[in-house]
């Protein structure tokens, strides 16, 4: 039966007849099935054939978007794909800096002895070893603050260590207040435990402190996660005053931080939270951006009445860190090579960023001169989710504000723009592409 054929009919009408417009966001295939009573084996093939009729563009892990309508040269759409070119993700972001390969593997060398391999392959606890609490004390150390050994405990990787804390000061149905943009793997961890979320609004010198008591007076929080320094994904990082206000308040109402300080490496200067409120901050960090995504570990500093709490909550999660990373970042950090691949990411950071004022020069664009990405402004008339499927079908791969975004209904006319994972020719490629994309239906006001 051609029954999914006759679907689609209706849906390529809605869309001649501008019931869906251009850029508009089709439901996900379960839903769609749902609300038409058919099966989601039929909804697939429905939007096959929505596909390959030229209606839809689909982009993996994002939806299916109506095309855009035609517009600039020869009457091309904005969705349909340019020259062929090979896929650039601006939505990855792993530094990798040349030569790193080779500076990583001579120190892993000595674990490979059969006697060094034996002890490595064992289990880890929470806590690690001595050598890895001294090890990552001193990698995370600042100007003004070193963390205590023995409030340093391990995880997998820095997102278990969010979860870890997460689980261990909020029980389920607790509040947890969080910047009004944050980072979207937060939004998903709190949902697993069932946590709610309060967004917070920020300026751009960071948090505001009375939005913060604003809404603990209206229910009390449980706890606060905060990024203050490059922050994900505005690349903002706190003012030194900031900071210092909302030390004292959260000191004044006794409520538990979780600071995420997992690009903090990117800037030499500045000192955490954790630094004037101590007892109350939970510090989370890993080796995930300053080595490498693949063999990593998460950090986590807790205040010193805490350690067997959150250590427990390691556990019971199953997040403990392989002894085998916590081997190799021991000698990475004690040989130097860390601290050697933080400053060619530094300078590498450095260089993106340049290439990005270069190409999205005119735009209004907010980024850190040392950060590895930037939010980018939509000029009127884009929204997220339309320009998002237009970069697709261009090959490029960005994240859409709304992803960050912790309100209901709460959609930013902006994107993330991730500079780490791309060699740097793709890089200036990608960006020149999607300022031309973005001009052009920037300067149609007939669009969506």
């Amino acid at each position: 039966m051609n029954d999914y054929r006759r679907i689609a009919d209706r849906i390529a009408d809605d869309i001649a007849t501008g019931r869906l417009r251009p850029g508009q966001r089709l439901p996900p295939q379960r839903a769609f099935a749902r609300r038409r009573g058919i099966a989601p084996s039929t909804a697939g093939r429905v939007y096959g054939e929505l596909v390959r009729r030229g209606l839809v563009v689909g982009e993996v892990g994002r939806g299916t978007f109506v095309r855009a309508a035609p517009d600039g040269p020869a009457g091309q759409a904005l969705t349909e794909p340019g020259p062929a070119t090979a896929p650039v993700n601006l939505e990855l972001n792993y530094p990798s800096t040349p030569g790193q390969p080779e500076l990583l593997a001579p120190v892993l060398a000595p674990l490979l002895r059969p006697d060094v391999l034996a002890e490595a392959l064992l289990p880890a606890a929470a806590t690690g070893t001595e050598a890895a609490r001294e090890a990552a004390a001193t990698l995370l150390a600042t100007p003004g603050w070193r963390p205590a050994p023995q409030r340093l405990l391990f995880t997998g990787n820095a997102r278990q260590a969010i979860a870890a804390v997460l689980a261990s000061l909020v029980r389920p149905g607790g509040r947890v207040g969080v910047e009004q943009l944050t980072y979207p793997l937060v939004k998903e961890i709190a949902a697993r435990l069932g946590i709610t979320l309060v967004p917070l609004a920020q300026d751009a010198s960071g948090l505001l402190p009375e939005a913060v008591a604003a809404a603990h007076r209206s229910a009390p929080l449980s706890a606060l996660y905060v990024q203050p320094t490059l922050h994900n994904p505005t690349s903002l990082t706190t003012s030194r005053p900031r900071l210092l206000h909302l030390a004292q308040l959260v000191h004044d109402l006794n409520l538990p931080v979780v600071e995420d300080r997992i690009w903090s490496f990117l800037r030499e200067t500045g000192d955490p939270l954790a630094a004037h409120a101590p007892d109350l901050t939970h510090v989370v960090d890993g080796l995930s951006k300053r080595v490498a995504p693949g063999l990593t570990a998460g950090f986590l500093v807790v205040p010193p009445h805490r350690v067997d709490a959150a250590a427990r909550a390691v556990r019971s999660g199953g997040w403990n860190a392989g002894r085998f990373a916590l081997e190799a970042a021991v000698r990475w950090a004690g040989e130097g090579t860390v601290a050697r691949l933080v400053a060619a990411k530094r300078a590498d950071a450095a260089r993106r960023q340049r290439i990005l004022a270069e190409e999205l020069a005119g735009f209004t664009v907010r980024s850190d001169p040392g950060a590895y990405f930037a939010w980018w402004e939509l000029p009127a008339p884009w929204r997220a989710d339309t320009f998002t499927a237009a970069a697709a079908a261009h090959g490029i791969a960005v994240t859409p504000g709304p992803a960050f975004a912790v309100a209901p209904g709460h959609t930013p006319d902006a994107v993330r723009v991730g500079l780490a994972s791309a060699p740097e020719p793709d890089l200036r490629r990608a960006l020149r592409t999607l300022a031309h994309v973005a001009e052009r239906r920037a300067g149609d006001r007939t669009g969506p």
